[in-house]
């Protein structure tokens, strides 16, 4: 070992101690939305009210109609029909009550007992025996909504303040917290209790709860700083175990005592003005929006069934050629998934990868066959794409890899191809301008795409080292995946570490060699990654095949080209949410190959502390793959160096985090858009770590108050490659994607025990 390798790091391993942490649990909540179009029994446009008969049959109120859900359909109650100066409803006892109200004015229905409360923004009315009086309420003030307290009194959310009901009067509510600070509330926008008794309103100031309603209550504060995400409100709602809803006009909230949760998008809602919420009897919430009614449900499911979910998905809609190449499915109708148009992508090569790379994490620890079945198609699928390349009139070096793969039959991709490169070559000195990108396959059968890039490799040779190990159970089966793996291998060693293409020059990302990464500036941004991947290349082959060759090759680019060094530092960054979004997926897998199969103990040692200084800028990301492929082979690890020994575990809510986002991903993977950036519990990235530094104005990339990114139920993103830290998304619903985000990461912890195992 040399002298600077022990005075910066020696690795210490330990086993890997359960006592660290407990496996996260199968059994969670999975939420899902529906939304109630024409087709299913409701008028087009808002609903203006919801209400349930005692017996829990959900009613909608729109365009002066009571609708009830019976039997998963929407059907009309005609004996509740209002008249235009009339106001019909079903009390308590289900008797039609018909009040002198123009049904148009009415904002919110609520029974207490016998009484009936109705709300319009001039004045809140009681109805008892079919009879309507008003409250006196001041009518220069508006109502925007009532609650009724324990004992049949009404507190009011008013244009003017919090009011509670004296007899025929008004009491203004004196808000103040425990510190003494005192809310001026002259706008109240939503009044609530909750299940426990507690009083909550909300306004523009933020929201606010307390155990009574005297001039002695203290009052509780949530504010963006707390993790209040938004504040123009339409109203409350009390859900099970304390639970509030709140309506605002650009989504719906929900605070389950510790966290807040905000739904907005056509995933979540058929319009975001949410006007009115009513949480049933199991926990959902019916929202009445401006354009229909949407709800959302919290089913118990376990971790295993949502991996079935999109897997099954996957199967029938996102799997590409007889090859079964995995990436997303373009949808000829949007939201339509029976629409599915599987497309080539830029990168199948790497998703199809990842994808099987779960499966053979998943093969290792349910031992289902129908997991090998599927890592065995995406390894077939890997070896065509370096099979394809060979024969044909544009035929590169042996061992070289495509990045994919389309029929002949449809259109030609080369049309029109080389003058984009030529323009691409304008912004990108090291652009190739070449023809055909897209050769044909020797047997006229495929367009087979070149230039092909590092992120390929790396998805690859990531692959390779688990199918190998982990599903290939015959001498034979094992033979094939080194077959392939020396090809690639030897090729670059043939070639001065840099994928050659057909045109006998390199591609433009896979260059490997100290010439360029050492010694061109050009190319020193991508010196530390890509020495990075290629030392973690050369240890997959070693580990496959055991030729001392490919260690010799890596024993050269350490000792004499200081690539050890070179990896210690593979991100040029500035921070979380800094720097190459694409390039943590690569440095993630390459790390973890590299840990996995390589026998160099010195090297590991400096790998396992240079993974730990990129992980610690990761980790605000909730990513698990990130902190699965971390934990797995720095758990229970130290460094040493002149200053004494720290731990390289990763820091205390790692797996938290990991299964917060695998609990947290929607089972609905169409791309459809997301809005954060408004959000009051969001902190802007600063300029420096902004991915564009002219722009210091910037105010779409942030994170949440706790330094962490925005759950993953408020972004939508096909790969691991995607800026978590972006705020808004877009998209129509025309796209599905693929479900390996999850099962990649899902398959991964089963693997190393970070997640129970599922039941028999």
């Amino acid at each position: 070992m040399k002298p600077l390798q022990l005075l910066i790091l020696l690795s210490v391993a330990a086993s890997l101690s359960a006592a660290d942490f407990t496996p996260g649990t199968q059994k969670f909540r999975q939420e899902t939305a529906r939304h109630f179009t024409e087709g299913s029994g409701l008028p087009g446009g808002a609903i203006q009210l919801l209400d349930s008969t005692p017996g829990g049959v959900v009613r909608a109120f729109a365009s002066g109609r009571w609708f009830e859900f019976r039997d998963g359909r929407w059907n009309e109650n005609r004996d509740l029909a209002s008249g235009e100066k009339e106001f019909a409803f079903a009390d308590g006892e289900l008797k039609t009550v018909r009040v002198a109200l123009p049904w148009k004015e009415v904002r919110q229905l609520i029974r207490f007992g016998t009484t009936n409360f109705i709300a319009t923004p001039g004045d809140p009315y009681a109805v008892v025996d079919g009879k309507l009086s008003s409250l006196g309420w001041p009518g220069r003030y508006r109502v925007n909504q009532i609650a009724v307290a324990s004992d049949g009194k009404l507190i009011i959310a008013s244009s003017a303040g919090l009011f509670r009901q004296r007899d025929r009067s008004w009491e203004q509510i004196r808000v103040s917290d425990a510190v003494g600070r005192i809310w001026s509330v002259k706008d109240v926008l939503g009044v609530a209790f909750d299940s426990n008794g507690r009083l909550w309103f909300a306004s523009k100031a933020g929201v606010a709860a307390a155990n009574g309603v005297g001039a002695n209550a203290t009052w509780r504060f949530h504010e963006g700083k707390d993790g209040l995400p938004w504040n123009d409100f339409n109203g409350i709602a009390a859900g099970q175990n304390g639970e509030m809803w709140f309506s605002t006009k650009l989504g719906l909230i929900r605070f389950d005592g510790k966290e807040w949760h905000y739904r907005q998008g056509p995933r979540w809602l058929p319009n975001d003005d949410v006007t009115e919420t009513f949480v049933d009897a199991q926990g959902d919430a019916w929202c009445a929006t401006a354009g229909g009614l949407g709800r959302i449900e919290r089913r118990p499911m376990t971790l295993a069934a949502k991996a079935e979910f999109y897997e099954d998905e996957i199967e029938r809609y996102v799997k590409r050629t007889p090859f079964g190449f995995v990436a997303e499915a373009h949808l000829r109708k949007p939201a339509d998934k029976t629409t599915a148009d599987p497309q080539d992508s830029d990168n199948d090569g790497l998703w199809t990868a990842m994808y099987g790379a779960g499966e053979c994490f998943a093969h290792a620890s349910t031992k289902n066959p129908k997991t090998k079945e599927r890592a065995k198609q995406a390894f077939e699928a890997l070896r065509f794409l370096q099979k394809v390349t060979q024969g044909g009139a544009h035929s590169p070096p042996h061992g070289y890899i495509a990045r994919t793969i389309r029929p002949v039959e449809w259109p030609d991709p080369n049309i029109g191809r080389l003058e984009r490169d030529r323009e691409d070559q304008k912004h990108d000195k090291l652009w190739k301008a070449y023809d055909p990108r897209w050769p044909r396959s020797a047997d006229g059968k495929w367009f087979w795409k070149s230039d092909t890039s590092s992120d390929e490799l790396d998805g690859h040779y990531f692959f390779y080292a688990l199918y190998h190990d982990l599903c290939a159970d015959t001498e034979a089966e094992k033979e094939r995946v080194r077959e392939v793996v020396r090809g690639i291998t030897d090729h670059l060693l043939k070639h001065a570490l840099v994928l050659i293409d057909h045109d006998g020059k390199p591609t433009r990302w896979a260059v490997y060699g100290p010439q360029f990464l050492n010694r061109d500036p050009m190319w020193w941004p991508e010196r530390g990654l890509n020495s990075l991947s290629i030392l973690s290349y050369l240890a997959v082959a070693a580990h496959l095949t055991g030729d001392a060759k490919y260690e010799r090759a890596s024993r050269e680019l350490i000792d004499q080209h200081g690539y050890e060094h070179n990896a210690m530092y593979p991100k040029v960054q500035h921070g979380p949410g800094s720097g190459n979004h694409s390039d943590d997926e690569m440095a993630f897998m390459c790390y973890y190959s590299l840990l996995r199969c390589s026998k160099d103990e010195a090297l590991k040692g400096m790998i396992r502390y240079s993974f730990f200084r990129y992980w610690v800028n990761e980790a605000p990301e909730m990513n698990p793959f990130f902190n699965f492929a971390y934990a797995g082979y720095n758990l229970d690890h130290s460094a040493v160096n002149p200053w004494g020994t720290f731990s390289l575990n990763p820091w205390g809510d790692w797996q938290q985090d990991s299964m917060r986002t695998l609990y947290g991903f929607p089972l609905d993977r169409l791309n459809w858009p997301h809005k954060n950036s408004h959000r009051l519990d969001i902190v802007a990235l600063s300029p420096v770590q902004s991915r564009d530094l002219s722009s210091p104005d910037r105010y779409r990339r942030g994170h949440l108050f706790n330094g962490k990114v925005v759950p993953v139920e408020n972004r939508h993103f096909n790969h691991w490659n995607t800026d978590p830290w972006d705020l808004d998304y877009g998209g129509n619903g025309n796209e599905l994607a693929a479900g390996t985000v999850f099962l990649l990461p899902y398959y991964m912890g089963l693997y190393h025990g970070f997640i129970e195992k599922p039941a028999p």
